[in-house]
This record gives C-alpha cells, sequence and structure tokens, in this order.
C-alpha cells in the first residue's frame, strides 16, 4: 500500500511506499502517526507547516469485511490546537483503498487563489482547476463534479465553511446513496481543506480490492461470521438509526437541553427516533439503509420533510444538538437545520452547540427554527454573523460574553450532558482531541474491560471505564472501522482475528488494544509539546458547581481520577483485573 503526498504549494504529486514496519497502520494511527511526525507542535493549524492526512483503514476496498470503509481526515485541528482526527462513512474510503492507497497527505500553501480538484483514479493523481467548483455548497458541488467525473465517482469536498477557513467547517463525504451527507465533522478538519485550496477530492469507482489477505479463507470465513453477528446484534440500529437514543437519555436526565440548563426535554418524543420512523413511513422516507459499502448494520436513513425537502441521514447527535440543545421539537425543522449544515459544510455538533450559546446570549430565542436557518445562511454569504456562528461555541461565548461554554479544549460538547452521564464526561476533558463522544462512547450499560459501576450518574469507576473505551474506540478507529461494530472485549477478538488473517501473523485483542494504547500516548504527547497540560483536561466549572435539573447531578469526578485516564492506566493493567471467567 502506498501514501500519495501532494505538495499544494508546487502543484505536485508523488507516491511512496507505506514500508513492511507499517502495514498495520490505517485510519487514526496513521493520520495521528503522520501529524505527530511531520507537523511542528506549535505551527499555525492554518498554515503552510500544518498537514491534511486522509486515510482509509486496514481492510478498505473489501466490502465483505463489514463497515471497513471508513476515512479519517487528520490535522492540526484549528478549533483547538490540539491534534485531530475526525472520521466519516461513505464510499471514499473502499475506493481509496481499491486504488492502492492507504492515505493522502496534502502539504505546503498553495500561491495565490489557487484552487484545484485532486483526481485520483487507476492512471494515477492529477490536480485539476477547481473553475466552476469554488463558491458552491456541498450538493451543488457532488451535481456538477459527477457531470464531469463520472457518476460512480466519490467525492471528498468542502463548502462555504471550508472555503473561509471556518472552526466548525466539515469535510463532507459522499454515502453509498450519492448524497454529500457524511462527514468528517470535528475539529475544523474542512477548514485546514480550505487553507490547502483544495475544494474537493475525486476518487474513480475502482475494481477490484486493497491489500491482499495473506490468509484469504480465513479472512472471507471471519469477517462473514462477524458480519452475520453484526446483523442480528444491531436491529434497533437498521429500525431506528442512532435516534434510537434520544428517550433512553432523556430518560436518565442526560439529554443536553437549551444551552446544556436541562437534562430533559419536554419535546423529546416529538424529536425521538420512534417519531422519525412514524414521519418517514407516512412521507416516503428510508431506513436501514448503508451508509458504505459492505455494512449489515445499516443505521442510515432518508427523511422526507413536509415540503419534500430531503434530508439524508439524520442522527441523533444533529437531532439533539440542533433540536433539544437549541429548544426546537419540530422535527421537520432541525432535518432542515441538518441539511443545511450538510450543504455549507459545517460541524451539526459545534453549530449546534454554537447556536445554543447565541440563543442564551440573547441574539435569538431558544425554539426559533427560522432564525437559526437565517444564521446558517449567513455563513454561505460570509457575513461577520455567519462567520461567528461557524467558528464553534466557545468563541461565539467568547464575543457574547456567555459563561456557560459546552466545550472542552475549544470543542463543542455533543449530546449527552456530562453531569447525567459522568464516563462521557471524563471522555469530553481527557480525550486528546477535546470533547468527543467517539473518543469514549460511555452510554448506559456499556461494559468496559472489568466489571464496573456503570450507574451513569455515579462518579465511581468512570475513570477506568472512560480508558477502557478510549482504548477500545482507538482501536476500531486505527482500523479503520465502524465504531457501531463495538468497543467492547468481544469485538476486539473478532477484530485481532481479521487482523491475523489479512496480516498473516498472530493478533491478540491485547496487542490490538496495546497499539492504540501507543496512538493515544503519541496524541497526548503532541498536545504536550502544543503547550497542552494535564489543566486542560478538565471541563468548565459550571458543570462542576451548578446541579443539572432534574436529578441534581454535577460532575463531581475528581481531578486525579481524569489524570488517571490519560497516565494511570494501562492496558496489561486492566486486563490482568479481569475476572478468568469474564
Amino acid at each position: 500500500m502506498n501514501i500519495l503526498r501532494v505538495n499544494v504549494a508546487e502543484g505536485t504529486t508523488r507516491l511512496e511506499s507505506l514500508g513492511a514496519g507499517r502495514r498495520h497502520y490505517g485510519g487514526r494511527l496513521l493520520t495521528s502517526w503522520t501529524v505527530a511526525n511531520e507537523v511542528p507542535p506549535l505551527c499555525h493549524p492554518l498554515g503552510p507547516h500544518n498537514k491534511l492526512i486522509l486515510a482509509c483503514g486496514l481492510f478498505a476496498g473489501w466490502p465483505a469485511c463489514p463497515c471497513s470503509g471508513r476515512l479519517s481526515a487528520g490535522c492540526k485541528s484549528p478549533l483547538t490546537g490540539t491534534i485531530k482526527e475526525a472520521n466519516a462513512g461513505g464510499d471514499a474510503g473502499t475506493n481509496l483503498g481499491r486504488l492502492g492507497l492507504r492515505s493522502i497527505v496534502l502539504e505546503g500553501l498553495p500561491p495565490g487563489d489557487t484552487w484545484r480538484v485532486l483526481h485520483l483514479s487507476a492512471d494515477g493523481a492529477r490536480l485539476d482547476d477547481a473553475a466552476g467548483l469554488v463558491g458552491l455548497n456541498n450538493y451543488d458541488l457532488v451535481e456538477r463534479a459527477r457531470g464531469k467525473y463520472g457518476q460512480k465517482a466519490s467525492i471528498v469536498s468542502i463548502g462555504r465553511a471550508g472555503e473561509q477557513r471556518l472552526g466548525a467547517a466539515s469535510i463532507a463525504v459522499t454515502s453509498a446513496e450519492g448524497a454529500p451527507s457524511r462527514h468528517c465533522g470535528r475539529g475544523g478538519v474542512g477548514a485546514v481543506m480550505g487553507a490547502k485550496q483544495i475544494k474537493a477530492v475525486v476518487i474513480d469507482e475502482a475494481a477490484g480490492n486493497g491489500m491482499e489477505p495473506a490468509d484469504p479463507a480465513a479472512f472471507r470465513e471471519r469477517c462473514a461470521e462477524w458480519a452475520r453477528e453484526l446483523r442480528s446484534a444491531r436491529e434497533v440500529l437498521r429500525e431506528y438509526g442512532t435516534a434510537n437514543l434520544v428517550l433512553p437519555i432523556n430518560e436518565v436526565g442526560g439529554l443536553a437541553t437549551r444551552n446544556f440548563s436541562d437534562g430533559r426535554f419536554e419535546g423529546a418524543e416529538r424529536i425521538s427516533g420512534e417519531r422519525m420512523r412514524e414521519l418517514m413511513d407516512e412521507r416516503g422516507g428510508a431506513h436501514g439503509q448503508r451508509c458504505m459499502a459492505g455494512c449489515p448494520i445499516q443505521c442510515a436513513n432518508r427523511y422526507h420533510s413536509a415540503d419534500g425537502t430531503v434530508t439524508d441521514d439524520v442522527e441523533f447527535e444533529s437531532i439533539v444538538l440542533l433540536g433539544s440543545n437549541c429548544g426546537i421539537d419540530d422535527f421537520d425543522g432541525l432535518a432542515r437545520l441538518e441539511r443545511m449544515c450538510d450543504d455549507i459544510g459545517l460541524d451539526t455538533i459545534e453549530v449546534g452547540g454554537a447556536l445554543g450559546v447565541a440563543m442564551e446570549g440573547g441574539v435569538l430565542p431558544f425554539g426559533d427554527v427560522a432564525g437559526a436557518a437565517a444564521l446558517l445562511r449567513q455563513v454561505t454569504e460570509g457575513t461577520m454573523a455567519g462567520k461567528l456562528i461557524a467558528s464553534g461555541a466557545a468563541t461565539v461565548a467568547r464575543v457574547l460574553g456567555v459563561r456557560r461554554v459546552p466545550a472542552s479544549k475549544g470543542q463543542g460538547l455533543s449530546a449527552y450532558d456530562p453531569r447525567g452521564l459522568k464516563g462521557m464526561g471524563v471522555a469530553y476533558a481527557t480525550s486528546p482531541m477535546g470533547a468527543d463522544h467517539t473518543a469514549g462512547p460511555a452510554i448506559p450499560n456499556r461494559p468496559g474491560l472489568t466489571p464496573l459501576e456503570l450507574d451513569p450518574v455515579l462518579a465511581q469507576d468512570k475513570d477506568k471505564l472512560s480508558f477502557d473505551l478510549q482504548v477500545m474506540t482507538g482501536a476500531l478507529d486505527l482500523l479503520g472501522v465502524c465504531m457501531f461494530t463495538g468497543p467492547v472485549i468481544a469485538g476486539m477478538g473478532k477484530w485481532a482475528g481479521i487482523l491475523s488473517a489479512m496480516l498473516g501473523e498472530e493478533w491478540t485483542p491485547q496487542q490490538l488494544m496495546e497499539e492504540a494504547e501507543r496512538m493515544l500516548a503519541l496524541e497526548h504527547d503532541f498536545n504536550r509539546r502544543a503547550g497542552f497540560s494535564e489543566v486542560d483536561d478538565r471541563l468548565p466549572e459550571h458543570f462542576s458547581e451548578e446541579p443539572l435539573p432534574p436529578t441534581g447531578s454535577v460532575f463531581d469526578v475528581p481531578g486525579e481520577a481524569l489524570d488517571r485516564v490519560t497516565s494511570g492506566y494501562t492496558v496489561a493493567e486492566r486486563l490482568a483485573d479481569r475476572p478468568a471467567e469474564a
């Protein structure tokens, strides 16, 4: 497998071999390794020394391997100043792997106002003029680009937010259904792509597969078995998508509501997965769709609003941050906001947080769908109000003088209030990526590596739980596979077996998790060299001081426990505490 280096200053491309010693590097491991080793930690994120890495996983190109086509985007984040990786489903990762590429590295800064499209095919890589695409948002861009490059091409693109290098800018990836609805959303990765003045990466549909497995028979057998198990175990995701979590998280009192001022939303049923499913069934929408080839989970959906607007892939985080967090209980309204974010190229979590702060700051009232949509339109127009709202929750809070800032390391919190789900709060505080639920997804009753106290409102054991989940999620990220295959010990065993068949060498679950542990250490080291310390691994003070209605809970995980997550545990020690019968 190869790495494609693109020097945007010189307008050149060159291939280099990944190398035998790094053939197991993919996804987040490859993006973070490249950033940690090649990007000066103190550089400006939008300057010439930062790099944007797009990387697929080890099994990309093999749809028989379940949920293995994810695409990672990594860089030094312009939103947080930390190392950053964000990943998305869609069709780009699969086609990148089929072309024999494990990653693309965008380097340097282009001269003047030179915008390009990077086109990848079996014939090689070339940089095309982006004339006719600059100034477009993602839906129009995909339509025009496919008119030029072919209807089956995968498109990785930025909208107007990325062009303006705004902190909440995402990178859109076309889904299996063709819409630019899958996003590397977090950390402003789209702003770095905008700084490189790459409007889109077009990847031709490729034949064949990616890296050839060392043991094809064992690889296919293990993949098929795992796919069957995942399809059987993830039925609720096929039926309701990730929105199935709205009512359970509301019930435990952890649903982000009105700028994280409440843990329950009186309109939760009106924005629930059950309500979304009813409306899709009534209006001709679709559920149980794949976002990438070979996915047995099929959690994607297509929502039809009453006015005929179609929004692809309405997700739990978007529903909550654009819905209950903004006091909005109109499903059509929040779906319209999500589609606008997908089109403009904005992280729905960050922008939902920014809108909630703006509402608390008096810019518009909670529940004002029309006002929120008007602010998003101003992002496309490039007004100062639009630039502000697309710069993230922490920036909006500073400008408006709002004290309740739902952010960690400058990145907005996701849909779970950390006072109601304290394991999630530990991940927000200690992840090297800033507030990120995918770094340690401690939803209710999700186990760690050993028996733990799993009551989400209790502080007990949440440091151990978060360490365990950050390691297991990191293992999934470095393989380039979907988190919904499960950050659990049984899943680690399945993936270790598939990895062993691919590489022709024995990998145990412990070895896989220890690789993730080293990856996390690499990321934390980059952040320390960038000027971050344990002081930054904390949540804003109001989460510890303001009781959350209706439970009255505060975030009371002590600082020494938070420090243990980043420097006090090892995989070997955690597994040694695991009972023999577990």
